[in-house]
């Protein structure tokens, strides 16, 4: 069943490329008006009718503020917040510094901490929402060379599971989606040959293969949605059966 999201207004971060910019489109193409925000310029490749932009650094508490407030001035509301901007690093724990370790960790736990605390300021008062944040398989599993990343995950997983206890009868459901290997371009900023580690990442998936964005972008658009009514505080999994093995 595909999910409509008509009258719908959504605030998409890190929307500028992969998931971020599937789960927009995503969205908008369903119904919804979308803010889309990146520390990117290229979000406003995303800007049309239905879509404004924004760019900003999540991690600055002025830009969640400014993201909630676009959602509110130009639509007039705010129902579906995703978190799905973030940063990675692969390293050994004994080779980062603590520039390494705050970096993500500003990005990662506090970006998505700051939506959440200002979209769930303004699901109040209008008496419900939805928040779909973007963890990781890492946030479940330990795969080495990622104890930060990992760690700023399990923060997003551990956020997600409180938002749902203290606001669910508030009418706030708050749900996280964990990816596995996805195909986008941020790979290549991480490995040297990006396409023989997906092949090697594919065939470790039990279904065959790495994700593609939109995949985590249909999991997410059925989060966000009332087909998923009676979930709230879940970490799903949507990583090819890589969790099962």
């Amino acid at each position: 069943m595909i999910q409509t999201f008509e009258n719908q207004v959504a605030l998409v971060t890190g929307a500028a490329r992969g998931i971020g910019r599937a789960t927009a489109l995503t969205l908008q193409s369903r119904g919804a008006r979308v803010v889309a925000t990146d520390v990117s310029e290229a979000v406003h490749e995303l800007e049309t009718q239905n879509i404004v932009t924004l760019t900003g650094n999540i991690a600055d508490e002025e830009t969640a503020i400014r993201s909630v407030g676009m959602a509110i001035g130009r639509f007039g509301a705010l129902d579906i917040l995703v978190n799905n901007a973030g940063r990675t690093m692969n390293r050994a724990l004994i080779d980062m510094s603590v520039a390494d370790w705050d970096d993500i960790m500003s990005v990662n736990a506090r970006g998505t901490f700051l939506h959440c605390r200002e979209a769930v300021r303004a699901m109040l008062a209008e008496q419900g929402g939805v928040i779909v944040n973007v963890a990781s398989i890492v946030a479940q599993v330990a795969m080495k060379d990622t104890c930060v990343y990992a760690a700023s995950k399990g923060a997003i997983a551990q956020l997600t599971k409180v938002i749902a206890v203290e606001y669910g009868t508030r009418g706030i459901r708050a749900n996280a989606v964990a990816p596995g290997v996805v195909e986008t371009d941020i790979l290549e900023g991480i490995v040297s040959d990006s396409r023989a580690t997906l092949a090697s990442y594919g065939s470790a998936h039990p279904i065959g293969r790495v994700g593609q964005p939109q995949d985590i972008a249909e999991v997410i658009a059925f989060l966000a949605s009332p087909a998923s009514a009676f979930m709230t505080g879940s970490l799903v999994m949507a990583d090819g059966g890589f969790t099962a093995l």
